[in-house]
């Protein structure tokens, strides 16, 4: 079992003021499979390309294996027609087929995939070809990024069931069922500090209300123990002042008050009153050292507007085509008032094209599609890298609240010094929570979310779903997280692909 050692570790990016790291001190063993947690914008990618040594930094990393990263860049041009095989060569050139059809079988994928374009596998595939390149090396500890955000339901069980099998790797998700399933260690990082513990997800969350319950209960008792001590002290500052004045009194039966006596007598006081006023401060640095890594999950608020008809959208024998290449087919579903409904289905059988066609964009169709008259959507789309600009702008745009905007972002956990960048500087989670606060602020009748949760982290995913379950808002929506969709009830529909 060898040991990736990390002492002193402090990194800060090239012009800001503030570490993301400072003076951290850890161990891993290269043979854990250990899940990384975190807020989005804590430092999870960052943490991962420093133990690659991609950044400079103070303090020092060692260990005896090579830390290698993924999602792998891949090379320019982003599309073109070599096959699938020469570009995991152009990645890799010493890796070795045998090895790579042998991880791929694992996967369930047909090697015959080697043999056609990569960008004209789907997102999925693509990533388990990756993944299989990446276990095909050896005597490396693996630094996995987030590798679910272009998997499907299934193609989850299936990774997570092979990186199951698997050992020596650190893995960022956000996905609480999927860290359950394949990890055995979760190295956290909390507000304050970073913490070990040996377990999935669902263990250090258990242990972590433990622990924040306690800090609650110890705050509200040292919050009556600051009042007693401040009572304490200024009772104890009055009865020295009473005293001190004493010392200019009159005579009492003709003699003169001993002053040495009596300032002596106040002193002593006085000394009690401070003794209690350093208390009191202790305290309340002790509260607040117990509060500093307690993750708050703010409530948000939702203010749906009801549509005049029980039924808002209702499918029937639903068919799509694109130049008539079939999309999917035979879809039924209905969708009405308060309810939400998931699609479901492997990547590429048409799920974000209904989307799409209930917003009224033009697909080929057969059968039966009803849209109510004068719907009002919200729709989050899948993807939002493109998204650049002023945050203020895009609020104004939509006409929303710059107030209840920039508030929302605060309880979605959104630095405060994000708010005067670029968009286009933002991080994948960063721009999607712009983009779901633009959403959960717009009054709508039906909410329309493609993959909302992508990059989103787990106690986001917590907050909206909590939402959801409060405001039982009509939505539509495609997403793989089965915690999620499990914690919203939302009904779910299969659809079957070409």
């Amino acid at each position: 079992m060898a040991q990736i050692k990390i002492n002193d570790l402090t990194f800060c990016y090239e012009g800001s003021y503030d570490n993301i790291f400072e003076h951290v001190n850890l161990q891993l063993d290269s043979d854990w499979r250990c899940g990384l947690i975190g807020r989005n914008g804590k430092g999870k990618t960052t943490f991962l390309k420093l133990l690659t040594g991609a950044y400079e930094y103070s303090g020092s990393i060692t260990g005896p294996v090579e830390c290698v990263y993924f999602p792998y860049t891949l090379p320019n041009p982003a599309r073109s027609s070599r096959t699938t095989m020469e570009l995991l060569e152009e990645l890799n050139p010493n890796y070795e087929l045998w090895k790579v059809c042998r991880e791929l079988d694992q996967l369930c994928v047909d090697p015959e995939v080697l043999s056609r374009s990569f960008y004209t596998l789907s997102g999925g595939e693509q990533t388990k070809i990756l993944l299989a390149l990446l276990f095909s090396g050896e005597n490396r500890f693996l630094l996995i990024d987030e590798p679910t955000n272009h998997l499907d339901m299934e193609g989850r069980e299936k990774t997570a069931e092979y990186l199951r099998k698997k050992k020596g790797f650190l893995l960022v998700s956000h996905d609480k069922w999927f860290l359950d399933q394949c990890v055995d260690h979760v190295l956290v990082l909390e507000r304050q500090t970073i913490t070990i513990m040996q377990g999935n997800f669902t263990s250090w969350q258990e242990q972590k209300a433990k622990k924040d319950a306690h800090a609650l209960a110890e705050n509200e008792r040292l919050k009556k123990d600051i009042s007693h001590l401040r009572e304490a002290a200024r009772q104890a500052e009055g009865w020295s002042n009473a005293v001190e004045k004493t010392k200019l009194g009159t005579r009492m039966a003709g003699l003169r008050p001993d002053r040495g006596f009596i300032g002596h007598k106040a002193a002593k006081m006085m000394k009690r009153s401070k003794n209690t006023q350093h208390r009191m401060e202790k305290a309340v640095r002790e509260k607040e050292g117990l509060l500093n890594n307690l993750e708050t999950v703010e409530e948000l608020k939702l203010f749906p507007l009801t549509y005049h008809k029980e039924c808002l959208i209702k499918a029937r024998e639903l068919s799509l085509s694109y130049k008539e290449k079939s999309v999917c087919r035979d879809v039924n579903f209905e969708l009405k008032n308060g309810r939400q409904l998931a699609l479901k289905g492997k990547n590429g059988c048409g799920k974000s094209s209904i989307l799409k066609i209930i917003q009224g964009e033009e697909i080929e169709n057969k059968g039966e599609l009803f849209v109510g008259s004068g719907l009002v959507i919200s729709y989050v789309p899948q993807d939002v890298s493109c998204l650049s600009g002023e945050l203020l702008e895009y609020a104004r745009e939509r006409e929303l609240s710059k107030h209840l905007f920039l508030a929302l972002l605060r309880k979605l956990d959104f630095p405060r010094i994000q708010f005067e960048k670029d968009m286009s500087c933002y991080s994948e989670g960063q721009k999607k929570k712009v983009v779901l606060a633009a959403s959960l602020l717009t009054r709508a009748h039906l909410y329309i979310w493609d993959e909302p949760l992508n990059y989103i982290d787990i106690f986001s995913r917590m907050q909206l779903a909590q939402l959801i379950r409060t405001y039982r808002p009509t939505m539509l929506l495609v997403e793989h997280d089965k915690s999620f969709l499990t914690e919203i009830g939302a009904e779910q529909v299969e659809i079957s692909g070409k």
